[in-house]
């Protein structure tokens, strides 16, 4: 299989997201192996892994929009915000109706400051937020700007049972929102089940299992279908470059953004593909009008 190139794992419950990078790392048989996006034990869904040199396309994949069916309780409140913690607080939601949901669901959508979980591995002095909170220790974390792009109520089968699909911006914590959203219910809530259904440009329907995937690699199962570098960086504006430009681009040369965009916009990040349509550089102009390479990628082989 190509070796440089972006596997979409539909993650299973009950393990961490470097439990799959794990396991990838050892059925594949090479050590640089990362995650686009990290998704706690008790969630599902699509985890985009990223192997060879498009370990290097992580910190592009973690800016990615994401998408999310999120389960809930009303009435009861736990450490963790989620089905996994120890629970806090109780109380009667047998009351909520599905259009008190409704309304309460508005303030939730577009900008806000949201505080992150204590259970999270957001650091504080180089320590997880979750090591304090496992120690006993008091901690709170510092609220953070976060976009909810599109927030709607899809269930509703009483307290127990209430689904939701969220679209939102990077560093939201679906386990925050829904907290939040049974506080000012006024009867608390926590998640009982999560499923990413799109992380950027991917989706459930481009997800294989785990299972397969391993599968695959450990050279038992079919072929994989594969994200190459350039398409994996779809959502990005992109320009295609001379074979000379390419190679100063990957020489670490110096050059003027005119080179290699034309005239576009002074803040644009684009994707550079030589003209074979590999991915040669992620980039953005510099004040002083050349280019700044936020990536560089060495010539790939078409396969391994």
């Amino acid at each position: 299989m190509m070796l440089d190139a972006v596997l979409i794992v539909d993650k299973p419950t009950g393990i961490t997201s470097f439990d799959v990078v794990r396991n990838v790392r050892r059925a594949a048989r090479i050590r640089q192996v990362g995650h686009g996006g990290t998704l706690d034990p008790l969630a599902s869904g699509v985890l985009p892994i990223c192997i060879g040199q498009a370990t290097k396309l992580a910190q592009f994949l973690l800016d990615a929009d994401k998408a999310y069916e999120v389960t809930l309780r009303l009435g009861v409140e736990t450490d963790t915000d989620d089905a996994d913690g120890a629970v806090t607080a109780c109380n009667d939601a047998t009351a909520v109706t599905e259009a008190a949901i409704r309304t309460a669901l508005e303030p939730f959508r577009g900008p806000q400051q949201q505080v992150p979980p204590i259970y999270s591995a957001l650091k504080r002095d180089g320590r997880p937020l979750y090591a304090y909170a496992r120690a006993g220790a008091p901690v709170t974390a510092a609220p953070r700007a976060v976009t909810v792009h599109a927030l709607d109520l899809v269930g509703f089968a009483g307290a127990d049972e209430v689904v939701l699909s969220v679209r939102c911006s990077k560093k939201n914590y679906v386990r925050a929102l829904i907290r939040d959203l049974g506080r000012s219910l006024r009867v608390g809530a926590h998640v009982t089940a999560l499923r990413r259904t799109r992380s950027g440009p991917f989706a459930l329907t481009d997800a294989r299992p785990l299972d397969e995937v391993l599968d695959a690699l450990w050279g038992g199962g079919p072929a994989l279908p594969v994200v190459t570098l350039a398409a994996a960086l779809a959502h990005l504006d992109r320009r295609a470059v001379s074979d000379e430009v390419a190679r100063d681009l990957r020489m670490g040369r110096k050059l003027p953004w005119e080179r290699v965009a034309g005239e576009t916009p002074a803040l644009a990040r684009l994707c550079l593909l030589d003209g074979g349509g590999s991915l040669v550089a992620v980039a953005e102009p510099r004040t002083d009008g050349t280019v700044k390479t936020l990536r560089v990628f060495n010539e790939l082989p078409i396969s391994h």
